[in-house]
């Protein structure tokens, strides 16, 4: 039986890349001269440290700009609160990898909603969906694709 996996994962080389990308850029901006501000990645967290509040806001847009550069889905970040530590203020950006087990339902609800031929199932964080016919899968495809679910999703292992 043809089936294929929904996942949402972002290629963590490329957010690195993108994370340097925005530190040459900063350091060359005339708006960020003889200013200490920098982007940290660690495992799956974006830091960003700056000398003040507005800083920060103007940092998130150059490293959105960068990530959609590199190809990743600005959708994945999640924007976590100011954090102030003495005379500098610093905050994270999670990179959401994985499928929720709220939005994986929600997945499993529409598919079965939109009454396409074919069964979604939760693994782990990750949605199989297996149909009789390819047909049935890319119109499952392209259902997952057109709804706005507020979180970037790839398809992988599609067999027949």
């Amino acid at each position: 039986m043809p089936s294929f996996d929904i996942v949402s994962e972002v290629e963590m080389s490329e957010a690195q890349n993108a994370v340097d990308n925005a530190n040459r850029e900063i350091a060359t901006r005339f708006d960020f001269r003889n200013i200490d501000a920098t982007f940290e990645i660690s495992k799956e967290t974006i830091t960003m440290h700056a000398d003040a509040d507005f800083q920060l806001q103007q940092m998130f847009p150059i490293l959105t700009g960068c990530a959609v550069k590199r190809g990743l889905d600005v959708k994945s970040f999640e924007v976590k609160e100011v954090s102030y530590t003495g005379r500098r203020c610093s905050q994270q950006v999670a990179v959401q990898q994985g499928i929720e087990k709220e939005m994986a339902k929600k997945i499993v609800k529409l598919i079965k909603d939109a009454k396409i031929k074919v069964q979604a199932s939760i693994q782990g964080e990750e949605v199989r969906v297996t149909g009789k016919k390819r047909d049935d899968l890319q119109e499952a495809m392209q259902l997952i694709r057109t709804s706005d679910l507020g979180q970037p999703f790839q398809f992988k292992n599609f067999r027949d």
